[in-house]
């Protein structure tokens, strides 16, 4: 509360200074019978109610415990706490009524401290700001009460200062809401922080096991669920958004987002969706634009979402660069061949290698024919089909790799060499 009062009525002019030649005098000061007369009587009051602090705090408490249940529940579970905050805060606003400038920044500490604790508290700023008002109206409420009890007539005076002590009382509304806010930013910003934390481990694998149970409480997710994890990247990022809308229906999914691959893990059973071992089935398979999607088998318990977040990746890996989804579980022998570069290359160069020496063209044609006859499960008529060729031709072109290469499309272990060669390959050239 500031000390400088409007002037009102019924001044009295200050001396005159003696005239100087030549010299404009300066605008006379002039001061308000009224306002010294209102602050005599402020203050008088005032003196009364910091002495019988501890009646207006019992009074101020007892107010908050019935009009403002979440202040009933502070006071409940720990009365003096509460009751010091109050006459703290009591104390200097009364003690600013009587030395506005010796006490401001004092009081000003004191409500913004307030402020900060209840956040921490998690008390709803609303009825913190009806707290301060309750305490402004019952500070004012004092003031007349003790005025009217000792001089009746001086009432009318206090009229005059009521616009600085409203005034005050929304000074600290708002000093106590900036307070509030900062700090629950600040909140919110560490929980965020601590959720990231907590949800990159479990996806590295580095979780430790004492921090499961918080993990699960933060991601609101069962510690003993079986999950699968997700992995998506590239894509414009309305088809990024697209893909983890997707998720979302029928399945309790936490998104964590990396730098280039978001990870979703994705809790299965849910939603009426029961799952069983080794599926993936309550995972949807959404393509969306250029986004590239893999998604691991299922894993049992929180503890194995890392070992699920290597599998995505793989499926990841796996995904065609122009966007898609690979679904880990209908991709295991491909994905035996991308865990094993290494061996997939020297399988390559055994099954595929005598290819090479013909003309590029000539071994694309061969390589699409093995692929194609593969995916139609060894029909020579639905792969011609595909080709725009007859059957006759695939079964020629199918017969010539045999020679080229001296292996045998009716061996089943060398049918396997051929389609994880493939795989190792790559994309040919169709």
């Amino acid at each position: 509360m500031y000390p400088a009062l409007r002037p009102r009525t019924l001044t009295r002019p200050a001396p005159a200074p003696p005239a100087v030649p030549g010299h404009r005098p300066h605008p006379r000061r002039v001061r308000s019978l009224i306002d010294a007369d209102a602050l005599q009587v402020l203050h008088r009051a005032a003196r009364v109610l910091l002495a019988d602090l501890p009646d207006l705090t019992d009074r101020l408490v007892a107010a908050l415990q019935d009009q403002e249940p979440a202040y009933r529940a502070a006071v409940a579970h720990d009365t003096g706490a509460t009751w010091q905050e109050v006459h703290r805060s009591l104390r200097h606003s009364v003690s600013s009524l009587l030395d506005p400038r010796g006490h401001r920044d004092a009081a000003r500490r004191c409500s913004w401290k307030i402020g900060a604790s209840r956040a921490e508290q998690g008390l709803p700023l609303d009825a913190l700001l009806h707290a301060f008002r309750l305490g402004g109206s019952l500070v004012w409420q004092g003031l007349v009460e003790e005025t009217s009890r000792t001089a009746p007539e001086d009432v009318r005076l206090l009229v005059h200062v009521a616009g600085d002590v409203w005034n005050f009382v929304d000074e600290h509304c708002t000093l106590v809401a900036d307070a509030y806010r900062q700090v629950e930013r600040q909140l919110a910003w560490r929980r965020e922080n601590r959720l990231r934390l907590l949800a990159a481990a479990l996806l590295d694998g580095t979780s430790r096991i004492a921090d499961l149970p918080e993990t699960a409480h933060a991601l609101d997710l069962p510690e003993q669920g079986r999950y699968a994890v997700v992995a998506v990247t590239g894509g414009c990022p309305s088809d990024a958004a697209g893909v983890r809308a997707a998720f979302a229906r029928g399945t309790r999914v936490y998104w964590h987002t990396g730098v280039e691959v978001d990870y979703g893990i994705v809790l299965l059973g849910d939603g009426g969706v029961p799952a069983q071992d080794g599926d993936d089935g309550a995972v949807p398979a959404p393509a969306h634009g250029t986004t590239r999607t893999g998604v691991s088998t299922a894993v049992s318990g929180l503890a194995a979402v890392g070992d699920a977040r290597r599998l995505a990746d793989i499926a990841l890996d796996m995904c065609p660069r122009g966007g898609g989804t690979v679904r880990l579980t209908e991709h295991l022998p491909a994905a035996l061949v991308v865990c094993a570069p290494e061996l997939g290359t020297a399988l390559v160069e055994r099954v595929l290698g005598p290819l090479s020496a013909l003309e590029p063209a000539d071994e694309a044609v061969l390589l699409d024919t093995l692929a194609t006859w593969l995916a139609c499960d060894g029909s020579a008529q639905r792969a011609g089909e595909r080709l725009y060729c007859h059957r006759n031709t695939v079964l020629n072109r199918l017969r010539r790799y045999e020679q080229l290469t001296g292996r045998s499309l009716s061996r089943p272990s060398d049918v396997v060499e051929i389609s994880l060669a493939l795989t190792a390959r790559g994309p040919h050239t169709r």
